[in-house]
């Protein structure tokens, strides 16, 4: 098989006082996610999605939430990592289209600073990123506040 399908999926809560990172970048806001990690949701889905391409398992296996040396970790590290091992296996990337789900701040300022930063770390053209965000109208943990959430689906192609 010549083509790869990932999906990734993953929630943070949100706490005042914590930093808000999406995509490598600091979102300014009142309130940030919580997370062993610097919890980058988007990041995370992103690294979840090569991996499950791949039948590589999750991000938890390959960065255990139990290891120290994972503690505030800046997620691009984890990304750079999950890349390299997609490459090992002789995978290079297709595509990757994300969803952002966050009731505020609106992140449409921020989304081509997102996509630099991915196309960066794993070394492709921005025009392979997609980043893209939405509320949930006020529904559910998202629409309330109470968390975040991302989707992420990762085409990788064989060579």
């Amino acid at each position: 098989m010549d083509f790869r399908i990932g999906y990734g999926y993953d929630v943070h809560r949100l706490l005042a006082g914590e930093e808000l990172w999406i995509g490598g970048i600091k979102v300014p806001a009142e309130f940030g996610a919580v997370g062993h990690s610097d919890a980058d949701v988007l990041l995370h889905v992103i690294c979840d999605a090569m991996l499950g391409a791949l039948s590589l398992g999750d991000l938890g296996k390959h960065f255990p939430d139990t290891d120290q040396q994972f503690k505030g970790i800046d997620s691009k590290k984890l990304l750079g990592h999950t890349w390299q091992l997609v490459r090992e296996k002789g995978w290079q990337l297709g595509n990757i289209d994300t969803t952002v789900c966050l009731q505020k701040p609106k992140l449409a300022s921020h989304i081509i600073d997102m996509r630099k930063v991915i196309s960066d770390v794993i070394g492709c053209e921005l025009d392979l990123i997609s980043v893209k965000a939405t509320t949930t109208e006020e529904l559910g943990f998202v629409g309330k506040g109470e968390g975040l959430s991302a989707h992420a689906v990762v085409l990788l192609k064989k060579g």
